[in-house]
């Protein structure tokens, strides 16, 4: 027997039971339906209800589901992810409406900055941002140019078969969060996968609007 057990016996009342109910359908010990109650309620899948305080005598513990779509059940983001990459893949603007898309995000997500960053501090903030997203981000440079590499995807599968929506996504997000900044840098462009465990972000001077 399960919490899963206890969650579904629950789930096929209409009222509240108290725990020696539950044992008895689930043909158990009122201890391990307890400690399941214990978790499932710590978890938000069940409640406590307020007992019928007009008996005499002490009144017993009663627990019914939350009603609503399980918390605790499986996800599908990426299934999810590749219907959205695959619907946008078919458009005519993909790359841009992503790039785009990426910009709105990140706009959204970072917020604007009382005082504008130096330049410096800007890509310090970029390169946390990317790191809390996973891109496992190091600062580089090469030619006198700063750059940015990537040495992790969170969108891998995505990335190598949609790469013209993932790729502009990743761009997008990131110009959208130094311009929300107004930072006097901005990436100008990303190499995807220049090597096999590699992208390149390319910084460059930007104008900042006063």
């Amino acid at each position: 027997m399960s919490r899963e057990g206890v969650l579904a016996v629950l789930r096929g009342v209409a009222s509240a039971l108290t725990i020696p109910q539950i044992a008895d359908e689930l043909g158990v010990h009122p201890n391990t339906v307890r400690f399941h109650l214990d978790t499932l309620v710590t978890e938000g899948r069940v409640e406590r209800v307020e007992p019928d305080r007009g008996r005499p005598g002490r009144p017993p513990l009663m627990f019914r589901a939350v009603r609503g779509m399980d918390p605790g059940g499986t996800r599908r983001y990426r299934v999810l992810a590749e219907i959205l990459t695959s619907a946008l893949a078919g458009d005519r603007n993909a790359s841009a409406k992503a790039l785009e898309a990426g910009r709105a995000w990140a706009r959204r997500v970072t917020g604007p900055t009382r005082k504008a960053p130096g330049a410096q501090q800007s890509i310090t903030r970029l390169v946390e941002l990317l790191d809390d997203l996973g891109f496992a981000p190091q600062r580089r440079e090469a030619h006198g140019q700063e750059q940015i590499g990537l040495r992790h995807c969170p969108f891998l599968e995505l990335a190598q078969d949609r790469s013209a929506v993932v790729c502009p996504i990743h761009l997008g997000l990131m110009q959208g969060a130094l311009a929300a900044w107004r930072a006097p840098v901005t990436v100008e462009r990303l190499d995807p996968f220049v090597e096999p465990d590699l992208c390149l972000a390319h910084l460059a001077s930007s104008v900042v609007a006063s």
